[in-house]
C-alpha cells in the first residue's frame, strides 16, 4: 500500500480528533447562531463554506459536527467489540451448549442487513445519539462475536495454552494473560475499518431524523436538510457530504494498512 496515502489519511484522522476535541481551534463561529439576513449564502470570506437556510455558517457546523459524527462511529464499534467480544470468548471457552446458543444468536443477527436491524433497536430504544451508538453497535455485535470466536478456539489449541494449563496456571489467569489478549489483536484491526462503516450507519440515522437531535450540528442530518435546498445552496450539502466520505475513506485506508502489517504485509 502506498506509504503516502497512508500517512495523509492518519493526518486526516488526526486532524477529525482534533477537531472533535477542540473545534474553537478551526472555526471562531457559533455553530448555533442564526443569522437571518444571512441565509442560504455562498462561500465568500466572511463564510468560508457558506451559510444554511437559517444564517448559521457551514464550516462552524461541519467542524462542530465532527465530535457527534465520530462518536457515533467509535461508539458503536466500542459497544460492539466489547460486548460481541465477551459473547465470542465465552462461545469459544464455553460449553458445546452455550456455543450453540450465542452462535445460532448470532446467526439471526447476522440474517438481517445491519442498517435495518439498527433501526429496529432504535424504534424500541427511541432516537438521539445515545440510542443510535447503541442501535448501530447492537447490530455489529455479532459479527465480532464469530470473529472472536473463532480466534479464541484457535488460540485455546495453541501449544502455548496448553504449556500454561499444563504448569498449573489457574484457568483465569491463562484466560486474562494468553487467551483474550490474543483473541482480541486481530479483531481490534479490523474494527478499525469497520469503524467507517458504522460512521455511515450513524449519518443514515442522523438522515432519517432518529441520530444526532437537531439543532445540534451532525452530518448526516446536515445533509438531510440540505437537500430541501440543493438547487439554490450546493455548498450546503457539499461539505458535510464531503466530510464523511474523506472520514470514511482514511479510516479505510488506515484499518488495511494496520491489517497489512499485522499479517508480515507492506502492500
Amino acid at each position: 500500500m502506498n506509504r503516502i496515502g497512508v500517512w495523509l489519511a492518519a493526518a486526516v484522522l488526526a486532524v477529525l480528533v482534533l477537531a472533535a476535541l477542540a473545534p474553537g481551534l478551526f472555526t471562531g463561529q457559533d455553530p448555533l447562531a442564526v443569522d437571518s439576513g444571512a441565509t442560504l449564502q455562498a462561500p465568500s470570506a466572511a463564510h468560508l463554506l457558506g451559510t444554511d437556510e437559517n444564517g448559521r455558517d457551514v464550516l462552524a457546523r461541519v467542524v462542530h459536527g465532527t465530535r457527534a459524527s465520530l462518536l457515533l462511529g467509535f461508539g458503536a464499534i466500542a459497544v460492539a467489540l466489547v460486548v460481541g467480544g465477551l459473547l465470542g470468548l465465552a462461545a469459544g471457552l464455553g460449553n458445546r451448549l452455550v456455543e450453540n446458543v450465542i452462535m445460532r444468536l448470532s446467526d439471526v443477527g447476522m440474517a438481517f442487513p445491519e442498517l435495518l436491524l439498527a433501526l429496529v433497536v432504535i424504534t424500541v430504544a427511541g432516537g438521539g445519539t445515545a440510542n443510535a451508538i447503541l442501535a448501530i453497535g447492537v447490530a455489529n455485535i455479532p459479527s465480532y462475536a464469530r470473529l472472536v470466536r473463532a480466534q479464541t478456539l484457535a488460540i485455546r489449541r495453541s501449544s502455548y495454552v496448553e504449556a500454561a494449563y499444563a504448569l498449573g496456571l489457574p484457568g483465569a489467569r491463562v484466560i486474562l494473560r494468553h487467551v483474550l489478549p490474543n483473541a482480541v489483536k486481530p479483531v481490534l484491526i479490523l474494527a478499525t475499518i469497520g469503524v467507517g462503516t458504522a460512521l455511515v450507519a450513524g449519518s443514515a440515522l442522523s438522515f432519517l431524523g432518529l441520530g444526532t437531535p437537531p439543532p445540534e450540528p451532525e452530518w448526516g442530518s446536515m445533509l438531510s436538510t440540505a437537500r430541501n435546498f440543493i438547487s439554490r445552496a450546493w455548498w450546503y450539502g457539499v461539505f458535510p457530504g464531503l466530510a464523511i466520505t474523506l472520514t470514511v475513506i482514511s479510516v479505510t485506508v488506515v484499518g488495511r494498512a494496520l491489517r497489512l502489517r499485522s499479517e508480515g504485509r507492506t502492500g
